[in-house]
């Protein structure tokens, strides 16, 4: 089964369930992916989401019930997993741009185009198939890689990753971070390490370089502040080449290229590598490694 539908087998758990509190591991569960990567795969294939998505559900499922039922708006807010009307008038009005009462007494038109449909994956194969043109990745088989870096921390909502990242290279180097790694082994190739990630969709980002030295060296220092240190797994990885566009190549890599492959991301951290020699504070040109079985 592709990505595609494994996904859509998610939002008929979410249809099925959107009156009941929200649980993004059970909704990940049904597509049989981690919370985290259904969330990033969600967003890259819709642009928004899966909290936004049933939010809009819940509130479109409400501004039925308003036109075609008699319920009262308290009844309609706790149906709908607000738990007072005041929340749920705030909520309303502010996706919508009329109150309850206003809606359900008028003919809102302007509300009516702000609703969410359920979503059909499927369509969503048809439409990506002609709507991202990237050059195919190569396919390498790496050796563990041992990085010693310091730790930011960022998050999938509102894509509040990509703005962040390039902002975590420059601090970095205005810092001079890098010098407080031991053992440097390729001081000229930064790399960004995407992991410890969490339900919630927040993550760490880890900008660093690879190290070598004693294990006891290492541990002793992961121990500093804000610093840590990881090995990244050998395997098969998919590498993409970027030109100062990686926030573009990411949407591409989990909303086309990877759901029409072959291949299932394995777990571990995506990470990406970077000549701070070629590389501008406007352009970072990188390599993107994503984890394939």
């Amino acid at each position: 089964m592709d990505h595609y539908s494994r996904i859509q087998l998610a939002i008929e758990h979410l249809e099925a369930h959107l009156h009941e509190p929200f649980n993004m591991k059970e909704a990940a569960a049904a597509a049989s992916f981690s919370a985290f990567h259904f969330q990033r795969l969600f967003q890259a294939i819709t642009g928004f989401t899966v909290l936004e998505y049933v939010r809009k559900r819940r509130l479109t499922e409400a501004a039925s019930a308003l036109r075609h039922t008699a319920m009262g708006v308290l009844e309609i807010a706790l149906n709908h997993g607000y738990q007072s009307q005041e929340a749920f008038t705030r909520a309303f009005d502010a996706h919508f741009g009329t109150t309850p009462a206003r809606f359900r007494k008028t003919e809102e038109l302007a509300a009516e185009a702000q609703m969410q449909c359920s979503i059909d994956f499927n369509e969503f194969r048809s439409q990506l198939g002609t709507a991202f043109h990237m050059n195919p990745p190569r396919l390498v088989t790496l050796e563990p890689i041992r990085i010693t870096g310091y730790e930011y921390q960022t998050h999938l909502n509102g894509e509040q990753y990509y703005g962040e990242i390039p902002g975590f290279y420059h601090e970095f180097g205005r810092e001079q971070r890098f010098m407080s790694i031991p053992d440097r082994l390729r001081p000229d190739m930064a790399y960004g390490v995407a992991t410890h990630f969490q339900e919630n969709g927040a993550f760490s980002f880890i900008v660093g370089e690879e190290s070598g030295g004693r294990n006891e060296s290492l541990e002793s220092f992961a121990l500093e502040p804000g610093y840590t240190s990881l090995e990244i797994p050998g395997g098969l990885y998919a590498e993409f080449i970027t030109e100062g566009a990686e926030q573009n190549v990411r949407r591409m890599i989990y909303g086309s290229w990877l759901p029409a492959s072959k291949y299932e991301r394995r777990e571990g951290p995506d990470f990406e590598v970077t000549d701070v020699w070629k590389s501008t504070p406007e352009r970072l040109d990188m390599n993107i490694y994503i984890p394939l079985k």
